[in-house]
Parts: structure tokens; C-alpha cells; sequence
């Protein structure tokens, strides 16, 4: 069993708060997030990128050992994450996290490699913590 650790500081309330992000692993070190980085672009992070972010590192390590398990022992892997966040009557829901891959695997044909990314993009940990649409977009290069 892992167990990992973050906390958030948040002073003010409502839109006129602002918040701060730390990690145990110290990648994260008071990073500013509030309102206006989530909703109005300023400088800082928010719940969803770091969604985005676990998403897309999990998704490709998954991928990459499903892959080195099928013996293959060179490539690399692109992933972008994209998570939606809605209205959803007074609050708002994440409804989806899209998955855009890029991958060479040299020697892998197309069917062995789609059969690999969906099972990865269902059984990797943030997949399965997620309760939205995941969609998966790859394009597999020579």
C-alpha cells in the first residue's frame, strides 16, 4: 500500500479568497490557487489541472508498463489530459477527462496497441478514482 499526502490553506472565502497548495514531496510548495485561477486564468493552479496532470502521468506509466509486459522494450509516450468541469445545479461536477496520446512503439502493430491503451486507460488508478466520461484519442507513429 502507497500513501501519498497534500494539503491546502485556504484564506478568505468566496471569491475573495485565495489558497495555497502544498505536497509532501515538496513539488508543490504554497502554490496559489483561488477563484480567479480556476475560472478567470490567472497565475496559479487549480483542482482540475492537477486532475488533468494525475490523469495524463497516470495513464502513460500504466500504458508504458502494459506495454513493457507485451515485451516490448523501447518508446515513448505523449499524453495531454483535458478534465471538463460543469455547472451542475448549484455546484459543479467534473463530467469528463479527455486523453489525447501520442506513441511510437517500434514493432507494435495497431490492434495489439489499441488493446493496451484502452486496457491502461480503464485500470490505471486515476481512471478508476474518476466518476466521469474518459475518452482516449491516440495516434500510434512510426
Amino acid at each position: 500500500m502507497t500513501t501519498n499526502s497534500a494539503s491546502a490553506r485556504y484564506e478568505g472565502l468566496g471569491k475573495d479568497g485565495k489558497g495555497h497548495i502544498w505536497t509532501k514531496s515538496g513539488v508543490l510548495d504554497a502554490q496559489p490557487y483561488g477563484f480567479g485561477t480556476r475560472f478567470e486564468g490567472e497565475p496559479g493552479t487549480n483542482p482540475e489541472e492537477l486532475i488533468a496532470a494525475a490523469h495524463a502521468a497516470c495513464f502513460t506509466m500504466a500504458l508504458s508498463f502494459a506495454l513493457a509486459g507485451a515485451g516490448h522494450s523501447d518508446g515513448q509516450l505523449d499524453t495531454e489530459a483535458r478534465v471538463t468541469l460543469e455547472k451542475d445545479g448549484d455546484s459543479f461536477t467534473v463530467t469528463r477527462s479527455d486523453l489525447k496520446l501520442t506513441a511510437r512503439v517500434p514493432g507494435i502493430d495497431e490492434e495489439t496497441f489499441a488493446s493496451l491503451a484502452s486496457g491502461a486507460k480503464a485500470g490505471c488508478p486515476i481512471s478508476k478514482l474518476l466518476n466521469c466520461e474518459i475518452s482516449l484519442d491516440y495516434e500510434l507513429k512510426d
